[in-house]
């Protein structure tokens, strides 16, 4: 166990929809400008924000989830990310107090303040309303004593007039101040069926948001005062993430690494390669899972489904994760050479992971157009959002897990494959309902389900002594 004392805050909303994706990403922006090394997080299972937040920083964004990563694991994960940083700032998810459903304030970002010690500064939509804001923060800052609610920033405020209505009343709650963003002044950040656009797709566009965001922060708040709240923030104990200790450690309880140790350092000239899907069609990817898979002496290597056309040299394992293959479908069905080595690659049982994206990737079609034809399934949009966490345990020996094994993960789709599962399914999930779901056939696994490897010790180990025995 380690002590330190990383200055941190938390940017907090009342509820979805109020702001705090363009307060905390300015806010990360306006720090890095005055030189400060940021270190951006985001709570929850979101993988657009951290692109965002990676954009206004320089830095990784990283992903703090109660519920998929364990209670236990959130200051360590934090630690690991902030390690060398002037400062952290954490933007929240939904409302302050909203969490998993049904299990209280698991994975909410009030839970994840506490479990940080980082006061929380809330953001709230005050575009109608005056006097009324003074009870709204009252109530919150109120409702649990454990969450230190030190600050309001004002949003959406509609004249001087109006500012100065909001911040009398606010002067009997006791909770200052600390910024006021003008409603004329809201930067237009595209969106879609998922949620905002991915900054891998917006390039110029995404780099001008983010600029006219700290613009806004800078002009409505006090950078000083939320900088000097940051370093309010007590010392924080705890063991710091390793993503070189931690697949180990759980990971041979789980069936083990097949003996392939994980490697520090340079990779040797013989480290299997694992092939990453990125570019704009597969954006969705927590930072730890490359930290995990280097660790475990793979070689890790990106490629474009959109515009490679052959897999990376020595490819012994792929991983695609999520994204908006849907968006692309065209343009993906159109890389023939590359969908036929990905078919290739699976037939020869060689270990390859397909969460949400990459399932649809690795179906037969997918709204008509022609993908990879790994899984005997056709993929479509649908009217209706899957969103949810959910738990789920393997049903299969499969590269990620022995059967058996329980883990916790994120639904968050608007299509369906049909059928929805093979004949040996990925999981059985457990809760909030019973059913089966996903496909593994040989060395594939792929399934709608979202898991964070860091909450699913061994997963990366496993794959890569998969990818190493492959060879």
């Amino acid at each position: 166990m380690v002590t330190t004392n990383i200055p941190r805050l938390v940017i907090a909303a009342p509820a979805s929809g109020s702001g705090k994706t363009t307060v905390a990403t300015g806010l990360m922006r306006a720090f890095a400008d005055a030189g400060l090394a940021v270190s951006p997080h985001k709570v929850g299972p979101d993988y657009i924000d951290p692109g965002y937040h990676a954009l206004a920083t320089g830095r990784p964004g990283r992903n703090l989830d109660a519920y998929m990563c364990g209670p236990e694991r959130i200051a360590p994960l934090f630690l690991h990310g902030a390690a060398g940083c002037d400062v952290a700032v954490v933007e929240g998810v939904m409302g302050l107090y909203d969490g998993a459903s049904g299990q209280g304030e698991l994975a909410s970002t009030a839970h994840v303040a506490k479990l940080l010690k980082a006061p929380v500064v809330l953001v709230v939509d005050a575009s109608s309303q005056s006097r009324s804001v003074a009870a709204l923060v009252h109530g919150f800052a109120s409702w649990d004593p454990e969450v230190r609610v030190a600050g309001v920033i004002l949003n959406k405020v509609g004249s001087d007039r109006h500012e100065a209505l909001l911040r009398e009343a606010l002067t009997e709650s006791g909770v200052p101040v600390l910024g006021a963003v003008r409603r004329v002044q809201q930067v237009h950040t595209p969106s879609r069926h998922l949620g905002l656009v991915p900054v891998a797709e917006r390039s110029t566009e995404a780099v001008e948001a983010v600029e006219a965001q700290a613009s806004q922060v800078r002009e409505g708040c006090d950078l000083q005062a939320l900088l000097a709240l940051a370093h309010s923030a007590p010392p924080l104990t705890a063991e710091q993430w390793d993503p070189t200790t931690t697949g180990l450690r759980a990971g041979v309880p789980q069936g083990g690494t097949g003996g392939h140790k994980p490697t520090t350092g340079p990779h040797p000239k013989n480290a299997p390669v694992v092939a990453v899907a990125a570019g704009p069609a597969f954006t969705f990817s927590y930072t730890e899972h490359t930290e995990l898979l280097k660790a475990a002496g793979a070689e890790v290597v990106p490629f474009d489904p959109l515009h490679d056309e052959a897999l990376p040299d020595r490819t012994a394992a792929l991983v695609i994760g999520g994204g908006f293959p849907e968006v692309y479908a065209p343009e993906l069905s159109a890389n023939e050479p590359l969908r036929k080595q990905v078919a290739a690659l699976a037939a020869t049982g060689a270990p390859v992971i397909a969460e949400c994206a990459g399932l649809l990737y690795l179906s037969r079609s997918l709204d008509g157009k022609p993908m990879c034809g790994v899984l005997p399934a056709d993929a479509r949009m649908s009217g209706r959002l899957t969103l949810g966490y959910r738990e789920a345990v393997a049903i299969a020996d499969n590269p990620l897990a022995p059967a058996g094994t329980r883990v916790r993960g994120h639904e968050f789709h608007r299509t369906v494959t049909e059928p929805g599962a093979g004949a040996a399914p990925a999981w059985g999930f457990t809760h909030p309902e019973r059913r089966t779901e996903g496909f593994v056939a040989g060395g594939v696994h792929a399934s709608y389900l979202h898991v964070h490897w860091a909450g699913a010790p061994g997963a990366a180990a496993r794959l890569v002594a998969g990818a190493a025995a492959h060879g």
